[in-house]
């Protein structure tokens, strides 16, 4: 969707902060025992520390990465919205080990079962999250906010 570098810059940055906050808040609750209004706010607390990780490993390193193997199966032939799952999928399946270990390094007593345990918790929600709620969430946000510059594209 992003057609420049800025675009793409704030396109990633939107979707690091719902897809993390997100996340965050998931956990906080699986390490309370529920969900409720304290947990939203418990997560602005690893927000900070987070977001600008997943934005980071995002923009420089899984984003292309992700693509690459999208396209290892898919064709640009294929349907664009076929190809934007593919390639969310990608991405879910680099970030949710890559940030289950950072936060597990940064927030929990570190080990390899923690690790995996936080993996395996995090996996399910967070291809959920993403293909369902924080990718279309993420693209009508920035369609709205590049409304002219992509109708100029186009």
């Amino acid at each position: 969707m992003p057609k420049t570098k800025l675009q793409n810059v704030i396109f990633t940055i939107i979707m690091a902060v719902i897809m993390v906050y997100g996340m965050i808040v998931y956990n906080v609750a699986l390490n309370t025992g529920g969900v409720t209004n304290q947990t939203f706010l418990l997560a602005l607390h690893e927000l900070p520390i987070m977001v600008p990780i997943a934005f980071l490993l995002e923009f420089f390193v899984v984003e292309k990465l992700a693509t690459r193997l999208a396209f290892s199966f898919m064709r640009p032939t294929d349907r664009p919205q076929f190809i934007t799952y593919a390639i969310s999928t990608m991405i879910v399946c680099i970030m949710c080990p890559t940030m289950s270990l950072i936060a597990t390094l940064l927030f929990k007593e570190p080990s390899f079962g923690t690790w995996v345990h936080t993996f395996g918790c995090n996996m399910p929600m967070a291809l959920i999250w993403q293909l369902l709620y924080c990718g279309p969430l993420t693209r009508l946000i920035f369609r709205t906010l590049f409304r002219r510059q992509l109708a100029r594209a186009n």
